[in-house]
């Protein structure tokens, strides 16, 4: 039976990880983020959430994300708000990639990385 469950999966509910996101839905909250910054680590995930690729890596940082991280945590459906997506590229001086995410402090853009890459940043040294 344990090789059954191994290829098709348990039957039981995995219990599901809720993180601290704040919804980023408008223009005016970039400059929130960027106050914020000076004091407390900001971190913008930008997803589509008509990409697989896309939910694959959100799934993969979910897991993975320490919830007693001390930072604020922005969460962009860039489908919903491409005026907010195209914003960020500007005022923090990246270039559009989803998924992605930014890392923000005093505000400016301290690292930022694409795709799997994402999953590789360690957010703990940038508290």
């Amino acid at each position: 039976m344990g090789f059954l469950k191994n290829i098709f999966g348990s039957s039981e509910p995995k219990e599901e990880k809720l993180l601290p996101w704040q919804a980023l839905t408008n223009v005016s909250q970039l400059e929130e983020i960027a106050q914020s910054s000076k004091t407390k680590t900001q971190v913008v995930f930008k997803h589509s959430t008509r990409c697989g690729i896309s939910s694959m890596v959100m799934n993969q940082f979910v897991s993975m994300y320490d919830v007693d991280a001390n930072l604020d945590l922005y969460y962009l459906d860039l489908l919903s708000h491409r005026d907010v997506s195209n914003e960020i590229g500007y005022k923090f001086q990246v270039m559009h990639q989803s998924p992605q995410i930014l890392i923000i402090k005093n505000g400016t853009t301290v690292a930022h990385a694409a795709h799997g890459a994402i999953n590789e940043i360690d957010l703990s040294i940038f508290v």
